[in-house]
């Protein structure tokens, strides 16, 4: 057997390792999503069931057929960003600011859900623009991240030089580049998306995360409520929050992969040495 098949078969039993604790990570998760979630699931559909009886009892002239004829209304009206609470007409999702904004949701794969195209020639130039701007989003936020690492370490390095302490320096500015990134990218718009959304911070910061992580669950959106008016500079500032956020969450992604990596080198060494032992 050659070195590179020795080599190969030494790699399968980690690998199956790490797919077994990846599978476990998320059945681990999906249970505890179960329990926290399930039974208050049950509890709004079962509150959801009174309120629709209530609603056909309140209007007797509303039956079954005409309360979906209402939801429809209602659910095609949330896609379009219309407020059913008035009279007055909205621009919906689909003035330039939203669409730029829902452009930039495309090409980052962040997906609300919450706005989508519904004609055929939108969808079709959905696909393709998708096609090259997520490769490109992804090209775009490499560099970006690559630049920014570049940064750190010509900063560590001249504190090192500096210092003669290089754990020390790389420790100082892995924390300061953390917590600014916090701030800048968590705490002020906490803040902002509190004013702007009426959100709690709990919300806020929920929904910060969820959407330079790219989850996008849709529950909460920023800037696509149409009972409020939104500044012109509100989409502007969110997209660019999101390109900047979604490079700084890249580079905070990368230290933790780096780090995973030490641990598990560590681990191998620790693991080699008992079985050298």
């Amino acid at each position: 057997m050659g070195i590179k098949e020795m080599f190969h078969l030494a790699r399968v039993p980690s690998i199956l390792m790490l797919g077994a604790v990846y599978v476990a990570y998320v059945l681990i998760g999906g249970v505890v999503f179960w329990k926290l979630e399930g039974d208050l699931g049950e509890k709004d559909i079962s509150l959801l069931l009174m309120n629709k009886e209530k609603l056909l009892s309140t209007y007797t002239c509303l039956d079954q057929d005409g309360l979906q004829e209402v939801a429809q209304v209602i659910e095609d009206a949330s896609k379009v960003g219309l407020s059913l609470k008035g009279n007055s007409t909205s621009d919906g999702f689909w003035k330039f600011t939203s669409s730029a904004l829902f452009a930039a949701t495309v090409v980052t794969t962040i997906g609300y859900g919450n706005m989508s195209p519904s004609s055929t020639p939108g969808q079709i130039f959905c696909v393709f623009f998708a096609l090259f701007g997520i490769p490109l989003n992804m090209v775009v936020l490499n560099r970006v991240g690559k630049y920014m690492l570049a940064i750190e370490r010509n900063i560590s390095d001249f504190l090192e030089g500096k210092t003669g302490r290089r754990r020390w320096s790389h420790f100082l500015v892995y924390s300061v580049c953390y917590l600014s990134g916090v701030l800048l990218f968590f705490i002020v718009p906490m803040l902002v998306f509190q004013l702007h959304e009426g959100w709690t911070y709990s919300q806020a910061i929920y929904y910060c995360f969820i959407t330079l992580s790219t989850i996008g669950f849709g529950d909460f959106v920023a800037d696509s409520n149409p009972d409020k008016a939104y500044p012109e500079w509100y989409s502007v500032l969110m997209a660019s929050w999101i390109f900047f956020g979604l490079a700084w969450l890249a580079l905070v992604i990368n230290h933790s992969i780096d780090s995973l990596e030490r641990l598990n080198t560590h681990v191998k060494q620790w693991w080699g040495g008992s079985q050298a032992g």
